[in-house]
Order: structure tokens, then C-alpha cells, then sequence
């Protein structure tokens, strides 16, 4: 088990930062952050994260034109910035991934329905790991889910099978300007045990 400061870092000591110190963050991070996190489960082991490192100052104005305002400046402050994208095609790689079951593959193809809901909610999955990934190795977090979706396709993934599911700011947060705690709900409201 982890020691109470280490479930700290991860959870309730981790907070969404919006303000960052100037120190970069390296290639060596991102690497690490996606070596940690590329090992959550995803169902079928479909894995169908892909992600897009923005670092440079030239696709920075890039991706901030596609942000909502009030998200614009703190995505052209931080480090950088990780497009979590969903790839629409994952189900082609599954022989590779899923190799046990050689027809998972038919289990996707030509059903729009659930590959959609499977793209979004295992992206999902691995976006919240990525978060536990980079929180891990030190750095902080700021996830977003204002900006113009079809701007961010148009920019980052044109002529692919990949989709935005959400925005990620990275680096080191600047905690003297963090908000204050917003409260969670307790577990008698959020949880049930039959």
C-alpha cells in the first residue's frame, strides 16, 4: 500500500492549477508520464489515448486560438500542454493489443455506436491516469474541457482518426495562487453498499 504523503500527492493534496512557475518541463517527463500510464486498464485493452505534447511557443497560439477564453492564458503559460485525444480507429489495433482474441476487431467494426462510447470512456480512463502518471513524477495538472472541438481536430488531428476528448495543462503549478479547496461530496451522498 501506499503511505498516507504518497495517496496525498496523488489525491487529496493534488490540486487543478491554473498559474505556473517558470521551469520547464523535459521530453525525458513526457515519456515517463506516458511509460507510467500506458499500463491502466482499458477494456479489451483497447488503449485508444493518443496524446499531443504542445510545447513550442508556434503551436502554442495554435491551440490557444481553439481554447475558450477564460482558458486561453493559462494554456499559453503552462509548460505544456497535452491533448488527449481518442483515436475513432482504435479497434484496427487490437490484434497487436488483444492478441488472445484475434476477432475483437469485429466486435467494433462497422458499429458506430460502440465505438464511440468506447473511444470516449477508455480515453477517459486513460486520461485520468495520465493525470496519476504526471502527479506521480512530480508535476501538477490543470485539465480543461473549454475549447472549441472541431478547432482542436482541425489543428492537431486533420486527416487522422483522432478525436479531443479533453485539454491538460502540465508543469509545475504555482500554489501561492491556487483557489481555495472546493468541498466533495461524502460518501453516504455519492456511494451506496448493497
Amino acid at each position: 500500500m501506499l503511505n498516507q504523503e504518497q495517496m496525498a500527492l496523488l489525491f487529496s493534496e493534488a490540486r487543478t492549477h491554473n498559474e505556473w512557475l517558470e521551469k520547464a518541463v523535459s521530453d525525458e517527463q513526457l515519456h515517463a508520464i506516458y511509460d507510467a500510464m500506458k499500463w491502466g486498464p482499458t477494456s479489451a485493452n483497447c488503449s485508444p489515448a493518443r496524446i499531443v505534447f504542445v510545447k513550442s511557443a508556434e503551436q502554442k497560439e495554435k491551440l490557444v486560438a481553439c481554447m475558450s477564453p477564460g482558458n486561453a492564458d493559462k494554456t499559453r503559460k503552462a509548460p505544456v500542454t497535452a491533448v488527449i485525444g481518442m483515436d475513432m480507429a482504435f479497434y484496427e489495433k487490437l490484434l497487436q493489443l488483444f492478441p488472445h482474441a484475434p476477432d475483437a476487431r469485429t466486435w467494433f467494426e462497422g458499429n458506430q455506436a460502440v465505438v464511440d462510447a468506447t473511444a470516449f470512456r477508455n480515453s477517459s480512463l486513460q486520461g485520468g491516469y495520465f493525470m496519476l502518471a504526471a502527479r506521480a513524477l512530480g508535476l501538477d495538472c490543470g485539465p480543461m474541457s473549454g475549447f472549441d472541438a472541431d478547432k482542436i481536430n482541425a489543428a492537431f488531428f486533420a486527416d487522422t482518426s483522432v478525436k479531443v476528448n479533453f485539454v491538460c495543462n502540465l508543469g509545475y503549478g504555482d500554489a501561492e495562487k491556487l483557489f481555495p479547496r472546493s468541498p466533495r461530496l461524502e460518501f453516504g451522498e455519492a456511494c451506496q453498499i448493497l
